[in-house]
């Protein structure tokens, strides 16, 4: 009978992905439409003349890019990857691909988180975006409904990544969250508003903007936490990063805060000449201290 029940978890998780043909798997968080969108009848598409990096946006179909560690360095490690966008658009490649590639190169296993975004009304995100950035308290408005279905896309992640944990090769108490500005904002409401059983292992906001976070329930068991951020934050999310780390500390879970004296918003994995460079380092040095990494 526990053979049975076992073979039928492995189909309907066979079900739940799709190949790329590159190595990745795309996985779908819901099998239907996701739940408080279900009349977005919009679609995914990619702006194709952004300065530097890739960026998706008008994504209505939450999902994860599953990129696995390669089986010779693979260690049981994995992490979700949020990126940021300021739930406008996901900078996939700075913050999503780039990060899930190095992330193998350490032995784990990365998941590309894709939640879903205010819609956009133009072909150009970034234009439109860019007066919203100049009033946040406009655009927290309306972000608001959005904020609440991407923490849920991505309390839904860490449900299907450690309730599959075996099917992947990972270990279940293994599983950290990382993510990029509003991707911070998902990892820290995932973490706070998760039940127990889901709440993410480690923890790794990055620039985080902490205003629209959701939740308050601490975890109960100790969950360590990364965090980084420059002091020449165009965006002045430098003391969102700081008051986090305060409270963090304050309620006893193991906390290591680095704020960089250049750097800017948005560095993600690219290489710009300033002390923030030095973050992917740092991370790598606390993973391996903390036995999450050789």
């Amino acid at each position: 009978m526990k053979q049975k029940i076992k073979s039928s978890a492995l189909l309907i998780f066979l079900f739940t992905i799709q190949v790329t043909g590159f190595g990745q798997d795309i996985i779908k968080l819901y099998p239907g439409p996701a739940p408080g969108s279900e009349d977005w009848t919009w679609s995914e598409q990619k702006f194709e003349n952004a300065p530097d990096h890739g960026i998706l946006y008008n994504i209505s179909e939450p999902e994860l890019i599953h990129y696995p560690a390669p089986k010779d360095k693979a260690n049981g490690t994995a992490v979700i990857v949020a990126p940021g966008g300021a739930f406008h658009i996901l900078a996939i490649d700075n913050e999503g691909v780039k990060i899930a590639e190095w992330l193998n190169g350490l032995g784990i296993s990365a998941f590309v988180l894709k939640y879903r975004l205010v819609r956009s009304k133009t072909d150009n995100p970034l234009q439109e975006l860019g007066p919203l950035m100049q009033d946040k308290e406009k655009l927290d408005s309306i972000n608001a409904p959005v904020v609440e279905m991407a923490k849920n896309d991505g309390i839904e992640a860490m449900k299907h990544v450690r309730e599959n944990a075996e099917n992947y090769g990972i270990k279940s108490n293994r599983i950290g969250f990382m993510g990029f500005s509003a991707g911070g904002t998902v990892t820290m409401s995932v973490a706070l508003s998760a039940p127990e059983e889901l709440k993410p292992d480690f923890l790794v906001p990055v620039y985080l903007y902490r205003n629209a976070v959701l939740g308050d329930q601490m975890p109960e068991k100790k969950t360590p936490i990364f965090i980084a951020v420059a002091s020449d934050d165009e965006l002045d999310f430098m003391p969102h990063s700081l008051s986090l780390y305060q409270d963090w500390y304050e309620a006893g879970h193991p906390s290591e805060l680095h704020v960089y004296e250049n750097g800017g918003h948005g560095f993600g994995f690219a290489k710009k000449g300033t002390s923030s460079d030095q973050w992917t380092a740092d991370f790598e040095n606390w993973l391996r201290v903390r036995k999450l990494i050789p």
